[in-house]
């Protein structure tokens, strides 16, 4: 505001000596000799005037000059701060970039640790992951001229007729011991295990469990040079990092690495066994599992075991959906196996039957069953003489709709029931239906294994 200022005074003033001399100049010739004496003052100053608004005039636009940005003094300030600005961010953005390599050493230097981390625990755990080949009978069948001789029976060799994965878990008094699939061993007439040095050695089945799809082999310690311990699969959580190692497509691919993550505990799915279907507990994970993976051990990055590999779903518009039996389901397993070669379950000596096969009209007509009772439930086919059924008075055609309280739609759930929550010697409640009508039996479990079912 000052600035516009000084420069209007500056224009008045110029206009003013401009005003004058114009003045000067038009004054008549007839007036020069006729002059008063304050003209003549007037005409004596005349000079002055001019030289007096220049000199104003100039040190107006001095001044201006000397206040505005163009001024020497605050040039050189504008250059000094031009100067410091730039170096800041110089600073800035070298320390910036410091900071930015910095962070992408320490990511760089993090992830290598963690590969690293991984490959030391393989290479020390590999020892303990074994093949396993499972050696059948084969019949023996010819044509002849008149027809194909199918009589069945064996030439006497065995052959491979499937393969599979291990991990050994225990050494004691010169042997080894391996947990595995059931599914890798059940069937064989013998088996044969390839440890990491390429040793084979015969195997012997310690004992096989189908419904929970585990087996125990025991082999000699002689070649034995590292055993896996159990982790703590509770303690899995999604998302975190897991390996699983074994024979995929069998020994020319023997303990290849596959690496993943836990893509979901507490998983339950349906699976067919040799003793029926049933419901199993597992870990899924994205970590690749193909045939031959099968027994393997699923790892955390600690080298301990969380799982053995068991499942996949196999399907073209499916991938990366793989399944692990957790490692605390797996243990008391092989311990009891060790300890007995067997499963002890609770039996109740019944076959059955899951009530939605059997057509509705039956269920109505026959068995008095209407409404919401209608395909749910187990039917009985037969009671076992002597068995803990019969004695608690449970007969064919009577329904079970629950055991201890929970429901069974099906056989697959009454067995989980009975083999998950209870155990031999328990007197369990048992609701059924007869004719329509409900009622309840108390049923004491026994050891005997159930052979119908």
């Amino acid at each position: 505001m000052d600035n516009y200022r000084d420069e209007n005074k500056t224009e008045e003033k110029d206009h003013e000596v401009i005003s004058v001399k114009e003045n000067h100049q038009q004054e008549p010739h007839s007036a020069r000799h006729v002059m008063s004496d304050e003209t003549k003052r007037k005409r004596g100053l005349g000079w002055f005037r001019p030289l007096l608004g220049g000199v104003i005039g100039g040190s107006l636009v001095l001044g201006i000059y000397t206040f505005t940005p163009l001024g020497d003094h605050d040039a050189s300030e504008t250059t000094k701060q031009i100067s410091t600005q730039q170096q800041t961010e110089s600073l800035s953005a070298k320390n910036t970039a410091a900071k930015s390599s910095k962070s992408q050493n320490s990511s760089s230097a993090s992830t290598t640790a963690d590969s690293d981390k991984i490959s030391n625990m393989v290479e020390d755990i590999s020892p303990a992951i074994v093949g396993i080949t499972n050696l059948q009978a084969q019949s023996n069948s010819s044509n002849s001229l008149f027809g194909s001789d199918s009589s069945g029976s064996s030439n006497g060799e065995d052959t491979e007729s499937g393969s599979g994965s291990g991990v050994i878990f225990k050494k004691d008094n010169g042997k080894a011991y391996i947990i595995t699939n059931n599914h890798v061993v059940e069937g064989a007439s013998s088996l044969k295990v390839s440890l990491y040095d390429g040793t084979e050695l015969t195997a012997k089945l310690v004992g096989s469990d189908s419904l929970t799809d585990l087996a125990v082999l025991e082999i000699s310690d002689k070649h034995v040079t590292k055993v896996a311990n159990f982790g703590n699969s509770s303690d899995l959580r999604t998302g975190e990092s897991v390996i699983a190692i074994g024979d995929p497509l069998g020994k020319d691919l023997s303990r290849t690495v596959t690496q993943g993550i836990v893509s979901g505990v507490d998983r339950t799915v349906s699976m067919s066994t040799s003793a029926g279907e049933t419901n199993i507990n597992v870990i899924q994970t994205d970590a690749a599992i193909n045939p031959g993976n099968s027994g393997g051990p699923l790892l955390n990055t600690d080298g301990k075991i969380v799982g053995i590999n068991s499942m996949k779903i196999s399907e073209d518009d499916v991938e990366g959906i793989g399944f692990a039996i957790p490692s605390n389901d797996v243990k008391p397993i092989a311990e009891e196996l060790l300890s007995k070669g067997e499963i002890e379950r609770p039996y109740i000596g019944v076959s059955m039957l899951d009530l939605a096969q059997v057509p509705q009209t039956y269920q109505e007509g026959t068995l008095g069953l209407f409404g919401k009772q209608l395909n749910k439930g187990v039917y009985i086919r037969e009671v076992a003489s002597g068995s803990p059924a019969a004695d608690a008075g449970l007969k064919a055609e009577d329904i079970i709709i629950s055991v201890k309280g929970k429901e069974t739609d099906t056989g697959s759930e009454l067995r989980n029931i009975l083999y998950k929550d209870a155990k031999v010697g328990d007197t369990v409640e048992v609701k059924i239906l007869r004719n329509g009508k409900e009622m309840t039996k108390k049923v004491k479990l026994d050891q005997k294994e159930e052979t119908t079912s």
